[in-house]
């Protein structure tokens, strides 16, 4: 697609720019075809105004009245995508981006977002690369019916907070369920969708359950999938027991490696399990299964299960290794790997979150700590991109939701075989990123603003 670059100048009126009159560079203006002096559309997110065009000898720019600039939500200095369609008559500038974030903390200007302050400085770095605009806001600026925005945006080295249209794309980064939930947000959500076709990207948190019921679906990837299910009874357990040496116990809604349970049978009738907490792992010895079950049975009233099979796993130095993809859409809006990682269990830990003391490796330097062959280790690799993108394309399409990227948690038994985990929507923008990534700008964070520029059609 051909774009054009813009740089928004906000100027008082004269004689050519009253509040209807746009000036813009006479190159942009030929290029596009814009006919002078004729009411056009402008468009700016989900804001329309009629204006005219007159052009002028000037480099990549285009003025606009301050009264203009206000009622559309526009503001000094944004460089943005300008493109032009003929059949509609309509001058489209953009793309407006928009970031649903948890939390502002007011009293913090230097750290207005928290821990994600710096990941939203990034965004904004990279839509000035490209040619967009960014804004971030919390819930409690979503309403049904919404027709403008209060956001934060960065400009003149500080945050502020402005007015602005519905955005074109929305991309959701809201951290807690609670939030996601809350009727004001899901009306937000469903309004903006429905009367400005705003296109949101990983608009829901995926539960364990949900994903490897719907996965399943898809007979392609069964290979992938260790048996599991949602726990429901003794009898459920009884049966997997029977099967499987080592089960895992995972809250389907958890994160970080929280809650996670390892039940592994022991001589005779014995079982021993390992809850997670953060010091390590807390050990605890039964005399059967059904000793097991009683245990269990207190957390179960609380907190809902995925009762997985467990798998005999590689490990670097006695720990075990597993592995996060992040998968992404870019500029094409076809998934591609972003990065892949190795994650290595802190010692006296069974999962690898770097919450939980793991640390990161390369692929190569966790395979090279395996018996593999050095064969094996190029096929182990290659089959761990195979698997990151095949799920990928299987949660988008078995699952009715709209995702742009995703944190894929892979891992790899002693045979080679690739194994799935779990699937993340909301994946970290701190533990995937590559270990020797020293540019100002992520490649996971360019690809986020690509997609957005993809969806907006700039």
């Amino acid at each position: 697609m051909t774009r054009t670059k813009v740089g928004i100048s906000i100027q008082g009126t004269s004689i050519y720019l009253d509040d209807r009159t746009v000036v813009l560079s006479e190159s942009i203006a030929k290029k596009w075809k814009i006919p002078s002096n004729q009411t056009i559309s402008m468009r700016f997110g989900s804001a329309k105004q009629d204006i005219k065009v007159v052009s002028a000898a000037m480099k990549n720019s285009l003025r606009v009245n301050p009264v203009l600039a206000s009622k559309i939500g526009l503001h000094n200095g944004a460089q943005l995508n300008l493109n032009y369609r003929q059949n509609t008559r309509t001058l489209s500038i953009g793309p407006l981006i928009g970031v649903m974030i948890s939390r502002v903390y007011a009293g913090s200007p230097d750290r207005p977002f928290g821990a994600i302050t710096a990941f939203c400085k990034e965004m904004t770095d990279a839509c000035e690369l490209f040619g967009a605009i960014v804004c971030f806001f919390p819930p409690d600026e979503m309403h049904g019916n919404a027709q403008t925005l209060s956001a934060y945006s960065y400009s003149n080295g500080s945050w502020s907070k402005k007015t602005f249209p519905i955005p074109n794309v929305i991309y959701n980064r809201l951290t807690s369920r609670k939030f996601e939930k809350m009727t004001n947000v899901q009306l937000f959500m469903k309004d903006v969708k429905a009367h400005f076709a705003t296109n949101i990207f990983n608009e829901k948190y995926l539960d364990k359950t949900e994903v490897f019921e719907a996965l399943r679906k898809d007979s392609s990837l069964h290979g992938y999938l260790p048996e599991s299910y949602l726990f429901k009874n003794y009898q459920m357990l009884k049966s997997m027991a029977a099967r499987h040496s080592v089960l895992f116990l995972k809250p389907i809604t958890g994160s970080l490696g929280k809650g996670i349970i390892r039940i592994r049978k022991e001589h005779g009738e014995a079982f021993t399990c390992h809850f997670t907490n953060l010091a390590g792992a807390r050990k605890q010895s039964f005399a059967s299964l059904t000793d097991v079950f009683k245990a269990l049975s207190g957390k179960l009233k609380t907190q809902r299960y995925q009762l997985q099979q467990g798998l005999d796993l590689i490990t670097s130095d006695g720990n075990p290794v597993d592995f996060r993809a992040l998968v992404q859409k870019g500029a094409q809006g076809e998934w591609a790997i972003t990065s892949i990682v190795g994650r290595i269990a802190g010692t006296q830990h069974f999962v690898s979150n770097l919450a939980r003391g793991g640390s990161l490796t390369t692929v190569a330097q966790a395979l090279a700590k395996t018996l593999f062959s050095s064969p094996t280790r190029v096929s182990v690799m290659a089959r761990l991109r195979k698997a990151s993108l095949d799920i990928a394309k299987g949660i988008e399409t078995q699952i009715p939701n709209h995702f742009g990227e995703l944190g894929i948690d892979l891992a790899v038994d002693k045979m080679g075989k690739v194994w799935l985990l779990e699937v993340n929507s909301k994946p970290s923008k701190d533990d995937n990123t590559p270990l020797n990534n020293e540019r100002k700008i992520r490649p996971s964070v360019k690809k986020i603003v690509q997609y957005a520029r993809f969806l907006a059609k700039f």
